[in-house]
């Protein structure tokens, strides 16, 4: 077959499938036109999940019948000064939506400058023009996309269900309109109203709590940081405020909303200390900064971009994130509370029923507290010879309990079940899982004495003999002098075996045989031991977990408050080290309620 032109119309097809994926990705268009046109309101509306119509209406500064004209032609667009693609600031730039969408569907477009005597429409049916037309439309613009896909099958068949496709279009309108507080954004289907957000002005934290809910901005802190000219600011979730997944995570570019792995790599790490890998935060992050430091024509989508200086931004975002961790995490997030008090009141009716469930508590000793009573160690084998009594509701007697319930964790009531410890406060009560808090307060201890002089090592009376598969055993070979500055001292005991001979002091006993089973399995899982070296705190806590996990004691009331004091002062004592909630705070008007008091 000869070498042949194709049809203009049909190269307009081909290249509308990189801007035209789906519905959502033609709302995405032109909804950024309208908020680059200055809109104050933007109506979407669709059908069928976008298939049959997509409505766009704002109210911003219209097109007069010359930039009509143009407007559904390629690559003519208003929106790049002198053909600067050094300096964009704005959404759409490549001058490639409209006739994107109208190339594959029938594209019907009502405008009116302001001050202009009337206003005009233009179809365009499958890539034809129709022509321009007089119009009454008032001030602003009105476009209608129907039967998209129409003349492209093989697109059309591929597409979602109904219901992914709404989903879809659902959540690019709510990027976009995290971004924009100031504009109203209103969203509905053919099954009605989905969503209808009132302009907040400069309050982009309303917007934002309109969009996640109020849930969400009770249990996130304000990030506000900046470096080199760039900007960050936002919110981020508290670690125990989490998900499954990453698509609570919105990351903005100079309000350009974008899926880049160098935001999801920088918000992993800051929060790897306080989520396991299967779980991820919830966070809104803004970046600011000059237009000539980033490249966003990377993808037709735009979906992606390019710094100038990628380090620094990662930077300035893994910076911030984890100097707010530093000093938020100690809140709990109020969902756990939340969600506590509905299965109470849910099960309240039910025969004998108890909202503790027992798991495998912490082995906690008070004599290496800080916070330890004055001679507590000396005196606690004369008092109890057999062992900690069991504590119960008269826990506070001897107690300056007016100075403890001030605290904010408050003063220790009772343990339940060896594992959750009941503390009363001022204005309600706390539930404390002394295994998850001890988890964390070891972890903390490990770190620090890391970075301060190496972490102290105990030698274990007999040395500990580990067998290990090949693939196990070459990623702990290259790692032995990384991981006994960790406290852990390895050696070489014949084919397919190591020999532990030291572990970390702070400790005390553990089982060596599965803890360096486990850091052999972490190293071969990341497929290079040298990782070993960007991942110690992983490996510490692992060892504070292996500490934490052991049979659990019964804690005295002043062992109970020590422990207590000691959250307070320690960074992210709110949760353990996989993001699990170490507390749950009930506030005394919540628990009225239960009871119908209030």
């Amino acid at each position: 077959m000869p070498v042949r032109r194709l049809d203009p119309i049909l190269v307009d097809r081909i290249a509308a499938g990189e801007v035209v994926e789906r519905p959502a990705s033609a709302v995405k268009e032109l909804v950024e036109n309208a908020l680059d046109a200055g809109a104050a309101r933007i109506d979407v509306a669709i059908e069928e999940g976008g298939r049959s119509l997509i409505r766009v209406i704002d109210d911003g500064c219209g097109m007069d019948a010359q930039d009509l004209a143009l407007a559904v032609e390629r690559h003519a667009t208003s929106k790049i000064p002198d053909g600067d693609l050094t300096h964009i600031a704005t959404l759409g730039f490549r001058g490639e939506a409209l006739p994107s969408i109208a190339a594959v569907a029938d594209l019907t477009i009502d405008t009116r400058a302001k001050d202009a005597p009337h206003g005009f429409s233009i179809r365009v049916e499958a890539g034809e023009k129709r022509g321009l037309t007089p119009s009454s439309w008032p001030r602003g613009t009105r476009i209608e996309a129907r039967a998209l896909f129409a003349a492209t099958p093989a697109r059309l068949k591929f597409l979602k269900t109904e219901r992914t496709e709404t989903a879809a279009v659902v959540d690019v309108v709510k990027r976009l309109a995290m971004a924009h507080p100031q504009v109203r954004f209103a969203l509905s289907s053919d099954s009605g109203a989905l969503f209808d957000y009132p302009a907040c002005g400069d309050d982009g934290a309303r917007r934002i709590a309109q969009v996640l809910g109020d849930e969400f901005r009770a249990n996130a802190f304000e990030l506000d940081a900046e470096r080199a000219g760039v900007r960050l600011s936002g919110l981020a979730g508290l670690p125990t405020y989490n998900r499954g997944n990453t698509q609570a995570q919105y990351v903005y570019v100079n309000g350009r909303p974008v899926r880049d792995k160098l935001f999801a790599g920088a918000i992993r790490a800051a929060y790897l200390d306080f989520l396991s890998a299967d779980r991820h935060p919830v966070a809104v992050l803004f970046i600011d900064c000059d237009p000539r430091i980033v490249d966003v024509n990377v993808h037709p989508a735009k979906a992606e971009v390019r710094f100038a200086d990628p380090g620094l931004v990662r930077g300035l975002v893994v910076g911030a994130l984890k100097q707010a961790l530093g000093e938020k995490s100690h809140r709990s997030a109020t969902s756990g509370a939340s969600a506590a008090l509905d299965m109470l009141a849910r099960a309240a009716p039910a025969r004998g029923f108890s909202p503790f469930r027992a798991s495998a508590p912490a082995n906690w000793d008070v004599a290496r507290s800080p916070y330890a009573p004055e001679g507590f160690a000396e005196t606690r084998q004369q008092t109890f010879p057999t062992g900690a009594p069991m504590a119960d509701a008269r826990a506070h007697e001897g107690f300056a309990q007016s100075t403890a319930e001030d605290a904010p964790l408050g003063a220790a009531r009772a343990q339940l079940h060896e594992t959750y410890i009941i503390a009363q406060t001022r204005d309600g009560l706390v539930i404390v899982d002394q295994h998850a808090a001890h988890e964390r307060l070891v972890y903390e201890k490990l770190k620090k004495q890391r970075a301060e002089a190496g972490v102290e090592r105990q030698i274990l009376l007999i040395p500990v003999v580990v067998d290990l598969d090949e693939t196990r055993m070459n990623a702990l070979a290259g790692a032995f002098e990384e991981l006994a500055a960790l406290g852990l001292v390895l050696e070489p005991f014949g084919p397919g075996a190591v020999l532990l001979r030291e572990t970390p002091a702070v400790l005390g006993e553990v089982d060596g045989k599965r803890l360096v089973e486990d850091i052999a399995d972490m190293l071969a899982e990341a497929g290079d031991a040298r990782a070993l070296s960007r991942r110690l705190d992983h490996v510490l806590a692992t060892c504070a977990c292996h500490h934490s996990v052991r049979a659990g004691r019964r804690l005295g009331a002043q062992e109970m408050n020590a422990l207590l004091r000691e959250m307070e002062t320690t960074p992210g004592a709110a949760q353990c080290n996989h993001g699990r909630p170490t507390y749950v705070e009930l506030k005394l008007s919540d628990i009225e309620k239960l009871f119908g008091r209030k």
